[in-house]
């Protein structure tokens, strides 16, 4: 007799199959979560910073353990204490009872559920601040004490935010707790309500009393803490901050008070768990409430609405001194150099001899605005792209430094108009090509920027040097690079080559990316940019690298998540290789008695956008860090820059080993390290109102200033003038020096409106050019007072002045015939000739499509007197009765097809030299110096003519060889030339 089984309930079969999902469901999200953490591991240890992130994820995860348990446990407690001690036998009310039935079924899951919902909250929120936890265990001696209590400024920076933080944490628990504690008793029948009669069990009593009695003592704790709080809040209607009168006198001993009278009722409610009496801790409690009224908020508002303010300026001055003070040095403008400046208006015959040197470097080529000849003249290829501002730096060019407008040719694969795909944009197309460079100083005959570094292959005068950009601010999101396939290279290097080639190839052959050498990696990276291309292309091997998170400030942001950067990375050749250079500032809001000022306000200007910060309020500001990133292989180097600032010694505790000292920086990057601009910003920010150190003047704010709006900004919406880097000479200094400066005029006073120049503010921004040696005179300020008496216009009005000219006006509208634009270059303000020089180069732009500006006009004041020229030499001889001094340095070269530099000099009669129009021909004019019209010099020049003919047959047809070898003709053409002329 045979028998079968039965048959599975087909519940059962449904509940297995949502199980079973459940199970893979779960697997499927929990792999994309291990492989973004895989991915990142990979990323960190290729770049040599896996303990950066480890280190942050054993901090996130330990607080993350200790606020789960530091909230659950305790809350667990509560609850079961509660239950086990309720009254056997309690009589409920009929709701109660209800509740009870319906609860009891869930108990034990909300006994544990409860808990384990909020020890979560708590413990993400807990990981959140791991920094601070840091900081508070690595902490740093700074050296300085606070005028009010003497503490090191070390326990404001790094402990003071720890302690309050853990009191808050603890507060909340100990609070949820006891509302825990109340809930269950009530429930449960340890506490119950009859009327206006309220009877608690014995066990219930000693509960409650006990976390009441820590909650109150946690409370006189933060009380106490609050005490220190006060040098770092606002005070005096907000002008200043720190501890003021009403803090010293009435605040901070009314809290003194209140801390003591908290602690004093935590013991009643102590006593109340022995004896059984509330009636003292409840009296307490409201004397508690009523003394934090009076002591807290009456007493101090009686003392500064009676007292203070009849006699404010006398009785707050000794704490706006100690604000000024420690304003200077948090923002580190105590060592400031003030300089009174009396300066001329007349321009005296022969004033700029003795400035020679300064105007021979003013720079007439403004980088907000040549971006397009850049492109026009430097493209070549619309998958190359150039930053619509570009950046200041300088070089050493036969030996004098040169200021230059450089840029790095990057790829920008929107502009592949064809053959856009997977392989093209992945594998092809990985990188740009070459920087490209001209001096600030000079310009062609018909506008164009004059290159000292230009042309794919790359040429000028930087030396030999490794072109590719594989890491930039517009680099593709991830390139699979460094896998020659059958041998042969994929990746496109440049257009053009040898012997006619229409395209270069090369493979990447550094260390810049994760390797892609098994198939758990290649799965790993197409989950993380959802491209299973990764894993099926045969173009990916063993061999390949995977390039991503290649923008430089990202990359130096990940491996120094403490520092605040710089907004603008820049490029420099360096070492043979083109390496992105950023500022790395450390920052915190918690320096005592020192002004809490908005970062991004102060940042904001014409040319830098206003950026979001997740800490913006800050009160300290240090350039603790030189971060660079080579541009080829992306490798970060970070270097201490100043490394007697304790908030980076407390983090390099934290990081050990990530950052290298500044002996370790090679001469080439120490001369292109420069002073950043961001920094300067923020310190013109301040300086506008912290100039005065006078604490009797700094209250009537009879002196305050502000930077100027940009002149040439929207009428509209006007935004500040940024700073601008150019090489000069301020009073005090030996030499002329790379240095960047900002104006001041009056803050909200009857003089605004006419934009007179107050103040002139100037760094030397140099670092020099020694291994390992910052030059001495590096990140010295020096501010330029004007005496109130002088009207010296500012920017706005000189740019008014310009505008109102008939002289001007007349020729500007005659630039503006035909489908033209004029464009106002940047204004810049010089302290020359005794005085202050303001120049501003007008360029020219049509509106066809593939036009770009051309500078065709340079503006010039000072005092009242305008001159409008060609050239900057003839604007200054114009303005100072014809001399200039020597070599004023707006030098006329010949225009070439794509932009190649030529040289030359203009001595005090005017423009030298060989100038050619856009067309490409070679002519010879003289200004007053006049040149030697001998058979050398014209046979130099038809040299000249035939290379630059050459050249462009070479531009056109792509062929880079023949554009090199016509360029070399050319070169040595020009050279013959100004041997011809004399040396001139």
């Amino acid at each position: 007799m045979s028998s079968t089984a039965a048959p599975r309930p087909a519940g059962r079969r449904r509940a297995a199959i949502w199980i079973t999902l459940g199970v893979i469901v779960a697997l499927v999200i929990l792999f994309f979560v291990f492989a973004g953490l895989y991915a990142d591991i990979l990323w960190y240890q290729q770049l040599g910073f896996l303990n950066v992130l480890t280190t942050q994820w054993f901090a996130a995860i330990l607080l993350f353990f200790l606020g789960f348990l530091g909230m659950a446990v305790p809350l667990w407690l509560s609850i079961q204490l509660a239950y086990r001690l309720r009254p056997v036998y309690a009589k409920l009310n009929s709701q109660l009872d209800r509740y009870q039935q319906v609860i009891e079924p869930l108990r034990r899951l909300a006994m544990y559920g409860i808990p384990i919902v909020f020890g979560i909250f708590a413990g993400v929120s807990a990981a959140s601040r791991w920094q601070t936890a840091a900081l508070w265990l690595n902490g740093t001696h700074y050296g300085k004490t606070d005028p009010l209590f003497h503490l090191d400024i070390g326990f404001y920076l790094f402990a003071l935010p720890f302690y309050r933080s853990l009191v808050g944490f603890a507060s909340a628990v100990v609070l949820i707790s006891l509302l825990a504690t109340l809930a269950t008793c009530y429930l449960y029948g340890s506490i119950r309500v009859s009327g206006r009669e309220v009877r608690i069990s014995k066990a219930a009593r000693i509960q409650i009393s006990v976390v009441a009695a820590l909650y109150l003592l946690l409370q006189g704790i933060s009380i106490w803490l609050d005490r220190y709080a006060t040098v770092t809040d606002s005070n005096v209607n907000d002008t200043i901050n720190g501890a003021a009168y009403t803090d010293v006198t009435a605040t901070i001993p009314g809290r003194a008070v209140l801390a003591g009278a908290a602690i004093f009722v935590a013991i009643l409610f102590i006593l109340t768990a022995f004896v059984g009496r509330w009636r003292f801790p409840i009296v307490g409690t409201a004397l508690l409430i009523v003394a934090a009224l009076v002591v807290g908020a009456i007493f101090p508002w009686v003392i500064q609405r009676f007292q203070v303010e009849p006699s404010q300026k006398t009785l707050e001055t000794p704490y706006i001194q100690r604000s000024i003070d420690a304003t200077r040095d948090a923002y580190d403008l105590s060592k400031i150099e003030v300089i009174p400046y009396d300066a001329k208006t007349d321009a005296e015959q022969g004033a700029l001899r003795q400035d020679a040197r300064t105007t021979a470097q003013i720079r007439i080529i403004d980088p907000a605005i040549v971006s397009p000849s850049f492109r026009q003249l430097q493209q070549f290829r619309q998958y190359y792209a150039f930053p619509n501002t570009l950046n200041v730096d300088r070089y050493e060019i036969n030996g004098n430094e040169q200021d230059a407008v450089v840029a790095v040719r990057e790829l920008q694969q929107s502009g592949l108009t064809t053959g856009r795909n997977w392989y093209n944009d992945t594998i092809v197309y990985t990188h740009g090509y070459g920087l490209v460079a001209a001096y600030g100083n000079q310009r062609s005959t018909d506008g164009q920027p004059v290159f000292l570094e230009y042309g794919i292959p790359t040429q000028g005068s930087l030396g030999e040097y490794e072109p590719r950009i594989y890491f930039g601010q517009q680099s593709p999101t991830y390139s699979i690079v460094g896998a020659p396939q059958g041998g042969k290279s994929v990746e496109l290097d440049y257009p053009g080559g040898k012997d006619g080639a229409q395209q270069t190839y090369t493979t990447f052959s550094g260390n810049g990316g994760p390797k892609l050498d098994n198939i758990f990696k290649k799965l790993v990276y197409a989950l993380k940019f959802q491209d299973e291309q990764i894993v099926l292309s045969d173009a990916v091997n063993n061999d390949s690298q995977i390039l991503y998170d290649r923008d430089p400030v990202k990359r130096v942001q990940k491996v120094a998540p403490y520092l605040t950067l710089d907004s603008q990375a820049y490029p420099a050749v360096i070492d043979g290789r083109v390496k992105w250079i950023i500022d790395g500032y450390t920052t915190s809001d918690q320096y005592p008695y020192s002004h809490v000022g908005s970062l991004s306000d102060a940042i904001a200007d014409t040319e830098t956008p206003t950026p979001a910060y997740a800490f913006d309020d800050i009160n300290y500001i240090r350039n603790s860090v030189k971060a660079t990133v080579d541009a080829y292989d992306g490798s970060v180097t970070l270097y201490a820059w100043d490394d007697k600032d304790p908030v980076l010694k407390t983090w390099e505790k934290i990081f050990p080993t990530t950052v290298k000292p500044v002996s370790d920086m090679s001469a080439q990057l120490m001369s292109h390290v420069r002073y950043p601009a961001d920094l300067f910003k923020v310190q013109r920010s301040v300086l506008g109102q912290y100039h005065v150190t006078d604490a009797g003047s700094f209250y009537s704010r009879e002196d305050a200033w502000t930077t100027p709006n940009d002149p040439v900004s929207s009428s509209s919406d006007p935004t500040l003038q940024p700073p601008y880097y150019l090489t000069m000479q301020m009073p005090g200094q030996k030499a002329p020096s790379f240095s960047l400066y900002t104006t001041f005029i009056p803050q909200a006073s009857s003089e605004s409106s006419r934009s007179v120049l107050k103040g002139y503010l100037a760094v030397d921004a140099d670092a020099g050019q020694t291994k390992g040696k910052v030059s001495d005179g590096y990140g010295k300020l020096r501010l330029l007072s004007l005496p109130s008496s002088d009207t010296i216009p500012g920017p706005g009005q000189v740019q008014n002045n310009f505008n109102a000219d008939p002289t001007v006006s007349q020729e500007l509208n005659l630039l503006r015939q035909g489908k033209t634009d004029v464009i106002n270059g940047n204004l810049l303000t010089l302290p020359v000739g005794g005085g202050l020089l303001y120049v501003q180069p007008v360029y020219v732009r049509s509106t066809g499509e593939t036009s770009y500006p051309l500078l065709q006009k340079v503006l010039v004041a000072f005092g009242d007197k305008i001159a409008f020229e060609d050239t900057l030499d003839q604007a200054l001889d114009s303005l100072f009765g014809g001399d200039s001094g020597a070599n004023a340095g707006d030098t006329n070269v010949p225009a070439t097809p794509g932009g190649q530099t030529g040289g030359g000099s203009s001595g005090s009669g005017g423009e030298t030299g060989g100038g050619s129009g856009s067309g490409g021909e070679t002519g010879s004019g003289s200004g007053s110096g006049g040149t030697q019209n001998n058979a050398a010099l014209q046979q130099a020049l038809q040299q000249a003519k035939q290379a630059l003919t050459d050249r462009e047959a070479a531009l056109k047809a792509g062929d880079w060889t023949k554009y090199g070898e016509a360029d070399a003709r050319l070169q040595q053409a020009l050279q013959a030339a100004i041997a011809a002329e004399g040396g001139k």
